[in-house]
């Protein structure tokens, strides 16, 4: 087979060379054309602007043979992971020729592209490297190598353009929503007959532009507690706190002010958006990383078991004077701390003697950071929400913090009744993992 893997939102005159270029090699082959099209949210984590159905007829009428869904991935993982999840399906599917565009040299992509492999990391590919996504693609394709001893044979044709510009969807679509939903002249020049008739049809049902469901968004960050805000996947403490203190929020311009004052870039908002939308737990996330990396199909370097082991490196380290950005530099340089992460440590709490009358062995607990940049606890006994700072030596003070920090490592806590009082254990991680560390050690 033959694929290609788009959003396709809408399918453009680019897109068709793309199509062409597979339908070329197809025909040597005798093969069919498929388009591995994102549903649900675009790879770039926003809702499409017009929706899966549309968006297939388009790259069918385009000339494609067949469309296969790609779901449930770009509301909760970034680029850095969705890319060798679709590259591994595409395999397993079948998929020989792989067609993307590119202004960049194949043998200057791969010459990137063979660094990034061997290092097994592609979250840190630099922004100002020319079509830095294709970039990724050709890496995790080399990194894939290993497992299927089979890679995706690239095809890249150069980006088409008009008067000198590069074609791009986005412009496509903030010209025709500027346009009062009429597709303009200007705009009709960029794309096939068959995408105009399809996006008017569309246009006129009211399927054109797909929104978010801000009622449900709005909801839950107007009145999520900040712990049930920082469980929910990409949400860290800055966020929670910009979020709680932006309140209330009725449009989506004011949600996207108050990531941006967390330090939120537009990519990191709109994945954040998206996980709070579809109420996205940090467990859920760990949990489907959890399963493509014991499939090999998610790097070492990116496991979520790394994840924990930098941020225990990074609070051990600091505990010793050095700076946080220091010691993130000396482990991606290799040095590794002698004794393994803690996944489960107990904290101290601050509590009020009629607070500790509601407690009970077992008690659920959530963590974040209140607005003073204390690590609190929150829980609910039968008859009270109870809320307290957290006792904690200084090196675990930061490794906490580094881990709400993380987007989507779970934390789980509950009550014990220890000699010297009630303490609340925290578990990192899941128990499976929690016993995997065991065994290694």
């Amino acid at each position: 087979m033959i694929g290609i893997s788009a959003d396709f939102d809408p399918v453009h005159k680019g897109h068709v060379k793309l199509i062409d270029k597979a339908r070329e090699l197809a025909d040597k082959k005798n093969d069919d054309v498929v388009i591995y099209l994102n549903k649900g949210y675009s790879a770039n984590h926003a809702p499409f602007f017009a929706n899966y159905e549309a968006r297939s007829k388009m790259a069918l009428e385009a000339g494609a043979d067949r469309i296969v869904p790609i779901e449930g991935l770009h509301h909760r993982l970034t680029l850095a992971y969705t890319v060798p999840i679709r590259i591994a399906m595409m395999i397993e599917d079948g998929v020989v020729d792989y067609v993307d565009a590119a202004d960049v040299s194949t043998a200057k992509i791969k010459k990137y592209a063979s660094n990034f492999a061997k290092k097994g990391i592609f979250s840190g590919i630099p922004r100002n490297l020319p079509n830095r996504n294709v970039i990724r693609w050709f890496a995790v394709n080399e990194f894939l190598y290993d497992k299927y001893n089979q890679k995706l044979k690239f095809h890249i044709i150069p980006e088409y353009k008009i008067s000198g510009d590069k074609i791009s969807g986005r412009m496509i679509r903030r010209e025709i929503l500027e346009n009062n939903m009429e597709i303009p002249e200007s705009i009709g020049k960029l794309l096939p007959d068959s995408t105009i008739q399809i996006l008017e049809e569309e246009i006129k049902k009211g399927n054109v532009p797909g929104e978010r469901n801000l009622k449900d968004l709005s909801k839950r960050l107007n009145t999520y507690s900040r712990a049930n805000l920082n469980n929910i996947a990409h949400m860290n403490a800055d966020a929670v706190n910009a979020i709680v203190a932006g309140r209330s929020y009725k449009r989506e311009d004011q949600i996207w002010a108050s990531f941006r004052m967390a330090g939120y870039g537009p990519v990191l908002t709109r994945l954040a958006v998206s996980a709070a939308e579809e109420d996205v737990t940090r467990r859920e996330v760990f949990n489907l990383l959890k399963k493509y990396e014991k499939n090999g199909i998610i790097p070492q370097d990116m496991s979520v078991e790394q994840l924990i082991e930098r941020a225990w490196y990074v609070s051990s380290k600091s505990s010793e004077g050095n700076s946080s950005s220091d010691a993130h530099k000396m482990f991606r340089n290799g040095d590794r701390c002698s004794n393994k992460a803690l996944y489960s440590f107990d904290a101290g709490m601050h509590l009020r003697s009629f607070e500790v009358e509601s407690l009970k062995s077992g008690l659920e607990t959530l963590f974040y950071v209140d607005k003073n940049e204390r690590l609190c606890c929150e829980m609910r006994a039968e008859d009270r929400k109870i809320k307290s700072p957290l006792k904690l030596p200084a090196q675990q003070v930061t490794y906490l913090r580094l881990l709400i920090d993380s987007h989507f490592i779970p934390l789980r806590g509950e009550i014990i009744e220890k000699e010297e009082g009630w303490r609340v254990r925290i578990f990192v991680g899941d128990e499976g993992l929690i016993n995997d560390n065991k065994t290694k050690n």
